[in-house]
């Protein structure tokens, strides 16, 4: 590795924590400041601290599926050429985004010397990204995440333009934006809560270069993404060198088609690796495709757990730049789709079957590091209509958790949300506060874990009754082929979706998008996780 470290073992260690420390203090302010439970309450949002190179050098201990594909978002934020007090936004999947509900905003801080700078002479010092999920962005159905053939029924799908200049608003790009969505004042106001997290970062580390001077914060970035990258290629030189393959299967993508391959073979030679996802199903007719900025943030994320484990110590929160490891994706595949492809369901579910491959792989070579499979879904559901209650539009959106996979030492967890995703489940009390919804249960799926040497963790169910008519959607897998055990662990229960209308039950499909009348229950029962070792 090039660059021996300068600042010493400990000063690192500091500023290892003090960039971390930044990107959380960016994600407490927009929790803070913004309106929707979806990420008031469930936190579902991101944020993150590049070099004034955009790579990578702190992630908030915030969402993987987001962090491990912002790379990708600020290198085409950078192709603006961001000035002083300047902010790009954008969404597009196939320009560093993930899906269009996922907005991402960035910052170029400049200081000191820098100041005014552009890219390529001086430059600025660093890069600030914050990523928020947010409940609409128009579409074919509420909540931005249906039954679509195309990335266009999606919803507003925003290429990286300037939305502050110089620190002033685009008054035209926010108008834009709030014309083409459902609810403008929520989106504002959570728009609104990702710049001032931009501020709150950049008010941060403006205080830091005070403090320790320009040329030591940056010299501290440098060292600390290459001591990331140390620690990678230590890490992989201790799984075993070889060649690992697996398989797992998307159920269907909504529209007909399935069930979808995904295949990996990765490689393992000394300090190096190659993730090879050749004979993966061509991307589909429905919204179940991930682009390749969705599955190498899954790569990044699988190494970093793995990694981690082998080492028995953390890697820093940015992870290195992973130079060591390379990773093959067909084009125009299920995980690395091109336009127009719809993606909705990519972000959210192929992210979860793409790291079930990658831990199944790595089982081969580390049978005793690797847990059975967790739920394998993010149990997405959106609802929207018209409030009964103040006859304005709403939104909701929502993942449920579910159970954990259990692992060589320790049973999984219950009712938690695993793997890509980060977040909480809203709160009872939030969720009856904003919508115009009932919770009539909300509970444990007691015995939906896979049994085993170490049990898999329970499933949850959640019914939310409805107080007006509303368009319902789901986005759902592991409905039909359950989250498999291992190493002799028995396979966990697989999830369902109930329509309970006028005191009948019924089957709901697990991908759908429909109209529900007042009084109906939609029922949400996730699947447990796998169990591991012989019972």
């Amino acid at each position: 590795m090039p660059g021996a470290p300068t600042l010493g073992a400990v000063r690192m260690q500091v500023y290892r924590q003090l960039f971390t420390a930044l990107a959380e203090e960016m994600g407490a302010a927009l929790r803070r400041a913004s309106l929707s439970p979806n990420i008031r309450e469930r936190r579902d949002y991101s944020c993150a601290v590049f070099d004034g190179f955009g790579r990578v050098v702190a992630m908030g201990d915030h969402m993987p599926v987001h962090l491990g594909a912002m790379p990708l978002s600020v290198a085409a934020a950078l192709e603006l050429e961001p000035g002083p007090g300047d902010v790009v936004v954008l969404n597009d999947p196939f320009r560093g985004g993930t899906h269009l509900p996922d907005i991402t905003v960035v910052k170029a801080v400049y200081v000191g010397g820098s100041s005014g700078a552009r890219v390529g002479a001086a430059g600025p010092l660093a890069y600030l990204a914050a990523r928020a999920h947010h409940a609409d962005v128009g579409g074919m159905t509420p909540g931005s995440m249906p039954l679509a053939r195309e990335v266009f029924q999606e919803g507003l799908r925003i290429p990286p333009v300037r939305l502050v200049v110089g620190g002033e608003r685009q008054e035209d790009i926010w108008r834009l934006v709030l014309a083409n969505v459902r609810t403008p004042e929520e989106r504002e106001g959570d728009l609104a809560a990702q710049v001032a997290a931009l501020v709150a970062g950049e008010r941060r580390l403006t205080e830091l270069v005070a403090r320790r001077g320009e040329a030591e914060v940056a010299a501290a970035m440098a060292e600390l993404r290459q001591y990331g990258e140390r620690m990678v290629r230590a890490g992989l030189a201790r799984i075993p060198d070889g060649t690992y393959e697996a398989e797992d299967w998307l159920e269907d993508d909504g529209l007909g088609g399935g069930p979808f391959p995904i295949r990996v073979r990765i490689a393992v030679r000394g300090e190096e690796a190659e993730v090879d996802f050749t004979g993966t199903a061509p991307q589909a007719a429905g919204g179940i495709n991930a682009v390749a900025a969705i599955t190498v943030s899954c790569v990044r994320y699988v190494l970093r757990c793995v990694l981690e484990s082998v080492l028995g110590e953390a890697l820093p929160a940015g992870g290195g730049d992973l130079d060591a490891v390379r990773v093959v994706l067909p084009e125009g595949s299920l995980v690395a789709a091109l336009p127009p492809a719809s993606v909705a369901a990519g972000n959210v579910e192929t992210s979860q079957r793409i790291a079930d491959v990658l831990l199944l792989a790595l089982a081969g070579a580390l049978p005793d590091r690797i847990p059975a499979q967790s739920q394998g879904t993010m149990n997405n559901l959106t609802i929207g209509g018209r409030d009964p209650r103040t006859g304005a539009e709403y939104a909701y959106y929502e993942t449920v958790g579910g159970g954990m996979g259990a692992g060589p030492s320790a049973d999984g967890l219950s009712a938690v949300h695993v793997h890509m995703t980060n977040s909480l489940n809203t709160p009872v009390e939030a969720l009856e506060h904003a919508y115009p919804f009932r919770v009539r249960r909300y509970e444990i799926r007691r015995g939906s874990g896979g049994n085993g040497r170490h049990r898999g963790g329970d499933g949850l169910r959640r019914d939310l009754e409805l107080l007006g008519e509303a368009a319902v959607s789901l986005l759902t897998e592991r409905r039909a082929r359950p989250p498999a055990g291992l190493a002799g662990g028995e396979p966990g229960a697989p999830g369902e979706n109930r329509l309970l209308r006028a005191g009948e039950e019924e089957a709901l499909p697990a991908k759908a998008t429909f109209r529900a009348r007042a009084g109906d229950v939609i029922s949400v029962r996730t699947p447990g996780g796998g169990g591991w070792g012989r019972a």
